[in-house]
């Protein structure tokens, strides 16, 4: 997660630690286990209010977007940077309201959607925050043990359940409509022989956390005065003046932090926490996890002490030996955190600078990508590598498609239409390095992850416009013809791409049925630093599969017979066959031999 409204000093920071010098590798945890199952298995990140609308009776009302007058859910198919009366109203920047933005996407959506995925050739689903929360994003929780009230068929009804409830006691604790309809959701992820894993911020909370707002009205006597980092209490001899004042994360008010001492959180959040997290992973409590969740994705992992992740990684592993804990931690930083008693995996967006600054930016050499990607290698325990989780974008990046538009753009820190980024739909160039970066993505070792839309042609800035709703192929989009700060632009088009679409399932197919692809050793062939190609190879129980970059804007023709001793080769996506002595590679293209 990053600062909702864009506050990027840490993420700045972290910047200045990608392009580091060579670490030393961790030395290998003998009792690290990888979870089966995510071995380079395919992912897909689901932001849920954005994915699908299957359900128009449950939407939020303008009370819980905190919306102002006029307020109204924005139609899903309209063009991002039209703006609706009220948002007019409202203010006269167009990111002064969208974060009040509703557009209805629910876990019905996500159910009618299933097949989908399941076709696509996804393996495994990861959920920004499911949990009922205020925001568009969730990550500011009101019940970590209740899923949101809009994403279930009866809001009402659960609000109701809520207040008859004591959110301290689990045993009071029953489930809503909308829990009812995750676990649905659940068991039909399972039933496709599919993977789910959720968002837990066990950092903050939003102010409507049920202990928080216990807090604000009884202060010092609240039983959990001790669960955040309270600064100031209210003076009740100054009625006109409210004191009370506490530790937001990073600043930010709305998201409360937990206390800590000695790299733990207290014991009763620890305790709620741990309740939390059995529940979800085994909703009914015999003991058999198979109607629960397959794994967590851990936000903000390195703002929560290791004493507490060893306890609860611990219980996770208790409840469930195969599930994964993915770490959201963005620098090299991550080495320390992958090992048997902290997580099993992270999100690897050291893959996605080196792919970036090597096949988008064109600014770095093969040398520099090559020492890159085998220094992450080196920093893992063995086996860690296959289920790295290998992403491009995310809810916290540009999209993508639009990295392409913008080459040289920061990964983090300028992608924003303020800072002069592009938000234009990417030309056919633009759109064939994305075809290149996807290849490298399914083909180089670890678990190659899709954000959603991704695969069906969609482009954004960063935060909010990477969360733009859904583009589907059974839905007529209008085209995007405005600009967020009134400047000229094209209309673009802005409907499902199906050639895009059946390029990823291509590659997500060619993964699922190659056993090297998904368990394969990575190694580098070849490479010039004074050119601009890479060969690597991935091998698997006797079997290679070799992977030619080129990064160049002209044809490359290669003799392949220094690393491959067959005559013939075939290239996995197309069929075509060359004589391994005369290889040609299209411009800005990939080939996967065999």
């Amino acid at each position: 997660m990053k600062n909702i409204f864009s506050i990027s000093l840490l993420l700045l920071l972290c910047i200045g630690l990608i392009s580091c010098s060579p670490q030393d590798a961790v030395e290998p945890q003998e009792n690290y286990e990888a979870s089966e199952w995510a071995e380079g298995i395919v992912w897909y990140q689901i932001f849920p209010e954005r994915f699908r609308d299957g359900d128009p009776t449950n939407q939020p009302d303008r009370k819980r977007a905190r919306g102002p007058e006029g307020w109204q859910p924005t139609s899903w198919t309209q063009d991002w940077y039209q703006r609706d009366a009220w948002e007019v109203k409202a203010s006269d920047d167009f990111y002064g309201a969208i974060y009040e933005r509703r557009y209805g996407g629910d876990l019905q959506g996500v159910i009618d959607k299933l097949d989908y995925l399941k076709e696509l050739g996804v393996g495994a689903i990861y959920f920004n925050p499911v949990f009922d929360a205020q925001s568009l994003h969730k990550y500011d929780a009101s019940f970590y043990h209740h899923i949101d009230r809009n994403f279930g068929p009866d809001p009402v009804g659960d609000v109701n359940q809520f207040e008859a409830e004591d959110p301290g006691n689990p045993e009071t604790w029953q489930w809503t409509s909308a829990d009812s309809l995750f676990l649905k959701l659940i068991e039909e992820v399972h039933a496709r022989d599919l993977k789910v894993v959720i968002d837990g911020v066990w950092n903050h909370t939003g102010t409507e956390f049920w202990a928080f707002q216990d807090l604000v009205k009884n202060q010092e006597n609240s039983p959990y005065k001790n669960w955040y980092i309270v600064n100031d209490y209210d003076n009740p001899a100054t009625p006109d003046t409210n004191e009370f004042d506490y530790e937001g994360w990073w600043g930010f008010k709305g998201l409360p932090v937990f206390q800590e001492r000695n790299e733990n959180l207290m014991k009763p959040v620890r305790e709620h926490i741990f309740a939390v997290t059995k529940r979800w992973m085994d909703p009914n409590g015999d003991g058999d996890p198979s109607d629960g969740v397959d794994g967590w994705r851990l936000d903000v992992a390195e703002e929560v002490g290791k004493e507490f992740w060893k306890e609860w990684h611990a219980l996770v592993r208790d409840v469930n030996p195969e599930a994964i804990t993915v770490a959201e931690i963005w620098t090299d930083k991550a080495r320390e955190f992958i090992n048997g008693e902290l997580f099993t995996s992270v999100m690897n967006y050291r893959f996605a600078y080196a792919a970036k600054d090597f096949l988008i930016d064109d600014k770095i050499d093969t040398d520099e990508f090559v020492r890159r990607l085998k220094q992450v290698q080196q920093d893992y325990p063995e086996g860690a590598g296959h289920v790295l989780q290998n992403l491009m974008d995310s809810h916290d990046t540009a999209r993508l498609a639009s990295f392409t538009v913008n080459p040289g753009i920061e990964y983090e820190g300028e992608s924003h239409p303020r800072d002069g980024f592009k938000v234009r739909k990417p030309n056919a160039a633009e759109r064939q390095i994305q075809r290149l970066v996807a290849a490298f993505q399914f083909t180089w070792q670890g678990a190659p992850m899709i954000y959603y839309g991704t695969e069906a042609g969609m482009w954004g800035a960063d935060d909010p416009d990477d969360r733009k709703p859904m583009v589907w192929e059974d839905l007529q989009y209008e085209p995007e013809t405005h600009h967020p700060f009134g400047e000229k632009c094209p209309a673009d088009e802005n409907n499902f791409d199906a050639e895009l679409y059946q390029y990823y399932r291509s590659l997500a197919e060619l993964r699922n049925n190659e056993p090297t692809l998904e368990k394969g050793t990575a190694e580098i062939a070849g490479h010039d630093p004074g050119e601009k190609w890479v060969v690597f190879k991935r091998i698997f129980d006797g079997e290679e599969v070799i992977v030619i970059l080129n990064r160049a804007e002209e044809p490359l023709e290669m003799d392949m017979t220094e690393w491959v001793k067959k005559s013939e080769l075939q290239d996995q996506l197309t069929g075509d066959r060359f004589s391994t002595s005369e290889v040609i590679i299209n411009p800005v293209s990939a080939l996967i031999l065999k």
